[in-house]
């Protein structure tokens, strides 16, 4: 004997269909808020933990234009060409930059002052060493000096010089024009120049005035 075959009108199999469809588990609805709900609150904290750090950039970009105003004193000189305004970021930068350049100048010229004062310290103690060694020099030998000749034998030193080494210039020199004239010049102090020449003339001329003088 057979079994009757349920019929779709049965309400047992209305239930058990019901309770077989996937799409009406409460629990996959609970999963899927929940799911959203993450997704939403991650938003959330990126978007704020965004915000805060803008916040914080921005922050201290104010306190760095707030510090350059103070520090910088162009900056807190009165501008009267914008009155009572608030400086803008432009000026306080292009304030900041003027004053960066300014010190820098300030600190070259400082500098070359300072290299300036070391090379006097430098020359005045030669001159102090000089000195002292001329004082020693003539404290040792107190009579020394007394035979010391006269400027006027000096000068006669310097022209026996000049008039010697004029004659040779005179004797080699072309005036018949200004380049010839330079030519023979650069010629003549090749030829009549040389050290062992002047050497000759000096000692010529000293010889000369040692003669005259004693």
């Amino acid at each position: 004997m057979t079994e009757p075959s349920a019929s779709p009108e049965d309400p047992w199999v209305k239930v058990e269909y019901a309770y077989s469809d996937n799409s009406l588990d409460p629990d996959d609805e609970d999963s899927d808020y929940h799911q959203e709900s993450y997704k939403e609150s991650y938003k959330d904290r990126r978007r704020r933990a965004h915000t805060q750090a803008e916040q914080k950039r921005r922050d201290a970009i104010k306190r760095g234009y707030d510090d350059l105003q103070t520090i910088v004193p162009t900056c807190q000189q009165q501008d009267f060409s914008i009155g009572s305004q608030k400086l803008s970021k432009a000026i306080v930068l292009q304030k900041t930059i003027d004053y960066i350049q300014f010190l820098h100048k300030e600190k070259k010229k400082q500098e070359e002052e300072v290299s300036t004062l070391r090379k006097d310290v430098m020359a005045l103690k030669i001159m102090k060493v000089n000195y002292e060694q001329i004082v020693k020099a003539h404290q040792d030998n107190p009579h020394e000096g007394e035979d010391q000749v006269s400027d006027q034998v000096k000068f006669n030193v310097f022209q026996g010089i000049m008039d010697s080494l004029f004659q040779s210039f005179n004797a080699s020199i072309s005036m018949a024009s200004f380049q010839e004239l330079s030519a023979c010049v650069f010629s003549w102090i090749e030829e009549h120049c040389k050290p062992q020449t002047l050497r000759e003339i000096v000692i010529g001329v000293l010889h000369q005035l040692k003669n005259q003088l004693y």
